[in-house]
């Protein structure tokens, strides 16, 4: 059996299931019509078609909000929808989700519908707020729900428990795309085939939101990358530019690493506006002049979160002995912070909520966790505390009053003390091999099969391959502070290989001589015309 055909068997991938897994089947979506409330919206929608109602898109400012309110904005045109408005909150102002005075607003303006994208599940006061004033709410998202849906004409979302939609894990631009999909059973406008052009939104929120590349969501980015690799949009051709993305070769890590976080940086430190903009612009010239933009804005943020991150460590220090980390200051920018509090937990290899200490007595925050620790019931558990809070499992939100930030740590760290098998939280995070492999066993034919398993993503990561009992011959490292290095090992059998190991932990800087256990993905390094295979460091082991 190949290394290819082992690590498909690692995953769980049967026989059976091989063709679908390496070529997922479009025409295998599931049907949209088994999201819950689906019908009912799609009845609203035709009403408003035929009465050209005023429809505003409320949308989230991250990558998912954004393409999901613009995949709407696209297909509303293309349905013959005539008077159709995006709405973006500013995190700095309105906040996360729906706000009452974004609805004043938008009911001043003459709005009769309202939909969401990416937010509204938890949002029962105002949904009654829009109702009050006399305009219709649809609810298209993907976060957690109430016990009790709110007041909307319709809540279409996979997690609600009464749903019976197959696959819980798209992103709320898929909730979207699958609107989309029900839409054209009832209205003319979109063709057969041409919603599929509306892929490479679907592809790029999906990646960016961090959700299961698995079942549905798997086959969505596939042909979405497809789909992007010859996109109509003007604002992703310059984005790709100025990323240095060539669209030839294009992968989910370009779209999480290089194009997401150049998206992002415009609500992270001004309005997400700029992002919008150019997702929807059609004009070549002023795609280019905002996606150097945001290029400029992405380079500020990381400018600016490296100094966060430093200070969050100081403070990080003091409460060492906390399983979760809570760490706050008014002087963060709350835009950033969600990175800071990853970059926490990598590091301490903890949950962490961080903090902006506004100067009106609010405290904003992002928390951040892994495994069995769900960041969303933790902020649920200190309901008592908190204003506004929510989101998933691994990634949430939270407002609360400043006096209140050292009774919240208190709280969450006795609601991590209150749950079952947490013991081996810290485990979670080692990398677990896809196999075990002698060095020799790597060529050039099983590393370019291995191409064959992308997208890959949350649910479905880049293989990782141990191999034990090598021996360090070689190590120097790389960078202005030393932090990157290069390292050569030798295997029982004579085989030598080169792993490479970035923003590495001092524990990884091992002895020349040292005997080891190495972590990796394998790869290519193509120099000066020549190919040589070489790892990835993952993890490293001393054995003796």
């Amino acid at each position: 059996m190949s290394l290819f055909d082992k690590i498909l068997e690692s995953r769980g991938v049967k026989p059976d299931d091989r063709s679908d897994f390496l070529s997922p089947n479009y025409d295998k979506l599931h049907d949209p019509n088994l999201m819950p409330d689906m019908n009912v919206a799609i009845d609203r929608l035709v009403k408003a078609r035929e009465r050209q109602d005023n429809i505003v898109i409320y949308g989230d400012y991250d990558i998912d909000g954004l393409t999901a309110s613009t995949l709407l904005m696209d297909a509303f045109d293309s349905f013959g929808y005539d008077n159709v408005e995006v709405f973006i909150p500013n995190r700095f102002i309105e906040g996360y989700g729906l706000a009452s005075s974004a609805i004043e607003k938008i009911v001043a303006s003459g709005a009769d519908l309202i939909i969401t994208v990416d937010c509204g599940s938890l949002s029962e006061k105002e949904i009654k707020l829009a109702n009050k004033l006399g305009v219709d709410v649809i609810v298209t998202d993907h976060h957690n729900v109430a016990d009790k849906q709110p007041p909307a004409v319709a809540v279409i979302n996979p997690k609600r428990v009464d749903s019976k939609y197959p696959f819980k894990d798209l992103a709320s631009v898929g909730v979207a795309f699958k609107l989309v999909e029900a839409m054209r059973q009832r209205l003319p406008g979109l063709q057969g085939g041409q919603e599929k052009w509306l892929l490479d939104l679907v592809a790029l929120g999906t990646v960016c939101d961090v959700v299961s590349l698995q079942d549905e969501n798997r086959a969505l980015v596939h042909w979405g990358l497809k789909v992007m690799s010859q996109t109509r949009r003007p604002g992703l051709k310059a984005l790709m530019a100025v990323a240095g993305v060539d669209s030839t070769k294009l992968n989910a890590k370009d779209l999480g690493f290089r194009l997401g976080p150049r998206l992002n940086a415009a609500g992270r430190l001004e309005t997400a506006k700029y992002a919008l903009d150019l997702l929807m612009t059609s004009d070549k010239q002023s795609a280019m002049v905002l996606a150097r933009q945001l290029d400029e804005l992405n380079s500020k943020r990381r400018d600016d979160q490296n100094e966060i991150f430093k200070a969050a460590v100081a403070k990080a220090e003091l409460h060492q002995e906390d399983p979760v980390l809570v760490v706050s200051d008014k002087d963060w920018n709350h835009g950033i912070i969600g990175i800071v509090a990853a970059k926490l937990l990598e590091k301490y290899k903890k949950p962490t909520f961080v903090l902006q200490e506004l100067s009106d007595g609010v405290a904003k925050g992002s928390a951040r966790s892994y495994g069995d620790f769900s960041a969303a019931e933790a902020i649920k558990y200190c309901n008592d505390l908190i204003t506004k809070g929510g989101g998933h499992h691994y990634a949430a939100g939270l407002t609360l009053s400043t006096i209140q930030i050292d009774n919240f740590r208190k709280q969450v760290n006795i609601f991590y003390h209150s749950q079952y098998n947490l013991d081996h939280q810290q485990k979670l995070l080692l990398p677990s091999e896809d196999l075990i492999i002698n060095l020799n066993e790597l060529t050039d034919n099983e590393i370019e099969k291995l191409s064959q398993l992308e997208p890959y993503g949350n649910g479905n990561p880049e293989p990782v391959l141990r191999s034990d009992d090598l021996k360090i011959i070689n190590l120097r490292t790389m960078g202005s502070d030393g932090q990157h290095f290069k390292l050569e090992a030798i295997d029982a059998g004579g085989q030598v290989m080169t792993f490479v190991a970035f923003s590495a932990p001092r524990e990884y800087f091992v002895a020349v001589g040292s005997v080891v256990s190495i972590w990796y993905t394998p790869g290519f390094n193509d120099w000066n015309g020549s190919r040589k295979i070489e790892g990835r460091l993952i993890h490293i082991k001393v054995l003796n």
